[in-house]
């Protein structure tokens, strides 16, 4: 898998093992910061003085061009005289031709994916030469991410044993088992990560992209977020307005919806993806789910997941894949159609009895490296997810009931991603969150883009949030994988870099292919 693959399939938008989409969240009250659109968004801005004036000291990191830093922030925006945090950010300096336009932040989602690591891997090299060209390219990871006071939870082999729980359970004893290893996992994020994990919500990261922009030296904040980057840039809007300059948020979310449709929606838009993977498959001679038709496919995806889920086969270094891994890996290559060729080739693998292959998906989607060992990724998704809004449900009973309109929704990933959403019922600290329409009155004009078959963030998030932003314009691709910009299409390219070299936005409903 390449890396541009790799990092779209594990730093963006995350569904699997119960890690679903968050909503929206609260550090404090968003309409009384954005009234005054001051420069903490706290009640107390001059206690926050020092961090908005504070000078970093750039060094290398490592990695040629680049320079990385580290900033601090109050840990409770409530109280910033209190305890601090380190967030590592990371910076590229615009190589001209051309005027410099200031800094373009960018995230690539999850919650939980570093933006830092998508900055060097990828947004700083291979964003548009125009674009890095004329802007500083930079990044902050989010606090509890990565390198920024990262959330912490399972040790690697109660993470491996975790990610194989079965995810749709068939009795009792196997609801049990479920519940209790969210149980664990939750007990273990409050035990090694207790003191940050209150402080690791989307208001308190958009507060920190604030003050990242002051010292920077920004007037205002030019910011590029794909799928949950989306809420994040969203959610910045909302606090500061004023403060708001060029923001494309692409592939993106709805804040406005509770926990539990956002779940159904993404499962909705996982089978979609699936069905359009089928309808290629079955023109292609190596689908090993047959030639038959789409619906086919579907019904013989289902039956080897069942298959699995009776007996897990080997995937090499003493592990097996059963029905949980399987679907993480299957659910991976759904985020990139150009992982298709990828995904037939690992099923033709598991289904002769090597699972390796799709193994191998799985763990890319989790950030497993070969040692064993786990990237906070998941840890950090789900401590931000279950801070942002209430749980979708208040324990099993409230699943089954609600199957069925899971399984309506996919039926080949319904029943187990209606079982995930019971993650977060578990959670040691209670949301500070609640799902609301953002408007963002007084911002410049925002572009949100939408692709059609987006399987992690589905086309009619992107339609309503285009509707709730006073200033949003709504940008449409049609077609395949999560997120437009950079993927191949030279309309939505070139609509993008136009708006975010000359300020002027696509055309209300602008359509590509």
């Amino acid at each position: 898998m390449d890396t541009r693959r790799l990092l779209r399939i594990s730093a963006t938008a995350l569904a699997a093992a119960g890690l679903l989409i968050s909503g929206c969240s609260s550090g404090g009250s968003p309409s009384e910061a954005s009234a005054s659109d001051s420069s903490s968004g706290s009640a107390d801005p001059a206690a926050l003085k020092k961090y908005y004036e504070q000078k970093l000291t750039w060094r290398g990191c490592g990695v040629p061009d680049f320079q990385c830093a580290t900033m601090k922030a109050p840990l409770d925006y409530a109280k910033p005289a209190g305890t601090e945090i380190d967030l590592a950010v990371a910076r590229k300096k615009a190589t001209g031709p051309g005027k410099r336009l200031g800094s373009l932040m960018v995230n690539p989602g999850g919650p939980g994916g570093s933006a830092v690591g998508y900055l060097q891997a990828y947004a700083g090299i291979g964003y548009p030469a125009p674009v890095r060209a004329r802007y500083d390219m930079v990044a902050v990871d989010p606090r509890g991410v990565a390198r920024s006071e990262p959330v912490e939870c399972l040790n690697g082999k109660e993470m491996d044993a975790y990610t194989q729980v079965d995810q749709t359970p068939d009795d009792q004893a196997e609801v049990t088992k479920l519940t209790e290893s969210f149980k664990r996992f939750a007990q273990g994020c409050k035990k090694r990560s207790g003191t940050v994990l209150p402080h690791v919500s989307t208001v308190e990261a958009a507060r920190d992209m604030d003050v990242f922009r002051a010292v920077l030296g920004d007037r205002k904040l030019s910011y590029v977020g794909a799928s949950y980057g989306t809420f994040l840039g969203a959610t910045y809007a909302e606090l500061f307005p004023k403060r708001t300059g060029r923001l494309v948020l692409d592939g993106a979310m709805d804040p406005s919806l509770p926990a539990r449709e956002l779940n159904r929606d993404q499962t909705a838009g996982f089978e979609t993806a699936f069905r359009s993977f089928a309808e290629d498959c079955v023109k292609q001679a190596d689908c090993p789910l047959g030639q038959k038709s789409a619906a086919d496919v579907s019904n013989r995806m289902k039956a080897f997941f069942a298959k699995l889920d009776a007996r897990p086969v080997p995937a090499g270094e003493n592990r097996e894949l059963g029905e949980s891994l399987a679907t993480t890996g299957v659910i991976a290559a759904m985020y990139d159609e150009s992982a298709w060729p990828q995904l037939r080739e690992a099923l033709a693998g598991a289904m002769d009895g090597d699972g390796a292959a799709l193994l191998a998906l799985a763990d890319s989607y989790y950030e497993r490296e070969s040692d064993g060992t786990y990237a906070n990724l998941m840890f950090a998704n789900s401590a931000v997810n279950c801070l942002d809004l209430p749980p979708s449900f208040t324990g099993p009973d409230e699943v089954t009931k609600a199957l069925p309109s899971f399984e309506q929704a996919s039926p080949v990933f319904g029943k187990g991603l209606a079982w995930a959403a019971l993650n977060c019922t578990y959670w040691p600290v209670k949301a500070t969150g609640a799902p609301h329409r953002i408007e963002a009155k007084g911002a410049a004009p925002i572009v949100v883009v939408g692709t059609t078959r987006d399987p992690a963030t589905p086309y009619k998030w992107a339609r309503s949030l285009a509707d709730q932003l006073s200033s949003g314009t709504l940008l449409t691709y049609n077609g395949d994988g999560h997120t437009a910009y950079g993927r191949g299409s030279d309309c939505i390219d070139t609509a993008i870099n136009t708006y975010l070299l000359e300020g002027t936005p696509p055309a209300q409903g602008k359509k590509c292919s």
